[in-house]
């Protein structure tokens, strides 16, 4: 996707949100959070089915059969959402306090979390072998430098999936980065004036590749690509809603 319309595309966006009604909006991003919600955990092993992530979320049922780490995932990722979202509100520049908060609402009830770790981790399934504590402090600690510089050589796009991939290369959690580095790259692409993305858990074969080529080569171009289509997809998502709409009233308006 080309970024200048991909901008164009937003300032669209941003223009015609506004024009949604309000019933609408609310019920597709309700839908979202669910469905950003279930494909994020289950990228990460989570069994629960799209429908049964909504008993959980929207309806409070608990469901049989799942242990409770299942259920804390779902209900704390929904939890972090929010978080997210009304630091966006309140124009919050991303730092280490909000990620820290962010992991520390997504581990509620299962570890402590907003602590990094002090031990050696392996992913499985992956040639990459995350950095050992020592250099790992010093890896994150240029991440949050780089928070700042890397906007100016960067696009808003490029940024937020730069965010993800790094930081999820660096793995500085014992556990939830992947969850955390998904809420990372949305606070970047909200506070850009783009809507938040969900990759499908259909699709983490690729997604993975794609961290993987950063991960290894530094070649951040695939994963940015896909996010960039995400993007695009939302957004037309969003206008199409607001193009209804808008035939709507003008139908009814001819039948005055």
């Amino acid at each position: 996707m080309d970024y200048a319309e991909l901008l164009k595309k937003r300032d669209r966006y941003q223009q015609c949100k506004a024009s949604i009604p309000e019933l609408t909006l609310q019920s597709y991003e309700q839908a979202f959070e669910i469905e950003y919600t279930h494909n994020s955990t289950a990228i990460e092993g989570n069994t629960l089915t799209l429908i049964e992530t909504k008993l959980v979320l929207e309806d409070g049922i608990s469901v049989g059969g799942k242990n409770l780490r299942e259920i804390y995932e779902s209900v704390n990722h929904k939890k972090a959402y929010r978080y997210v979202k009304e630091c966006i509100v309140k124009g919050l520049p991303l730092d280490e306090k909000i990620i820290k908060n962010i992991h520390a609402i997504l581990m509620e009830n299962i570890i402590v979390g907003g602590v990094y770790r002090n031990v050696d981790v392996y992913i499985s399934g992956v040639q990459h072998t995350p950095p050992s504590p020592g250099e790992m402090y010093r890896q994150v600690k240029d991440f949050y430098a780089d928070l700042t510089c890397k906007s100016q050589s960067l696009t808003l796009v490029e940024l937020a999936a730069w965010t993800h991939a790094e930081f999820v290369r660096i793995h500085p959690f014992p556990d939830g980065n992947g969850r955390t580095s998904r809420l990372l790259m949305n606070y970047q692409l909200m506070i850009a004036g783009f809507p938040a993305i969900s990759i499908a858990k259909e699709n983490r074969l690729e997604y993975f590749n794609t961290l993987e080529a950063y991960a290894l080569e530094g070649n951040l171009a695939p994963f940015t690509e896909m996010v960039s289509d995400l993007v695009d997809q939302q957004l037309d998502l969003y206008i199409g809603m607001a193009a209804k709409n808008q035939g709507i009233n003008q139908t009814t308006r001819g039948e005055v």
